[in-house]
């Protein structure tokens, strides 16, 4: 996603009416665990340990590790 589609995502989130902002901020939130998942795969590949991650996310191991191990990053 580009930087522009990041901006207007992010400036819709703040817009006054409630459709246009919960709709951006629904979209944030999928752009972000999508992000998210993508880090997490690549920590575990290059070997960081749950506790590395969830330390790095600011969430418990076991938080991070149900999240994440379910979709293939065990």
């Amino acid at each position: 996603m580009s930087r522009e589609s990041l901006t207007a995502l992010a400036a819709a989130a703040g817009a006054p009416d409630p459709e246009t902002g919960l709709a951006a901020v629904a979209a944030l939130r999928r752009l972000l665990d999508e992000v998210e998942t993508a880090h997490v795969a690549s920590a575990r590949a290059a070997g960081w340990s749950w506790e590395a991650i969830a330390a790095a996310l600011g969430v418990r191991r076991q938080t991070a590790h149900r999240k994440h191990a379910s979709r293939g990053h065990s």
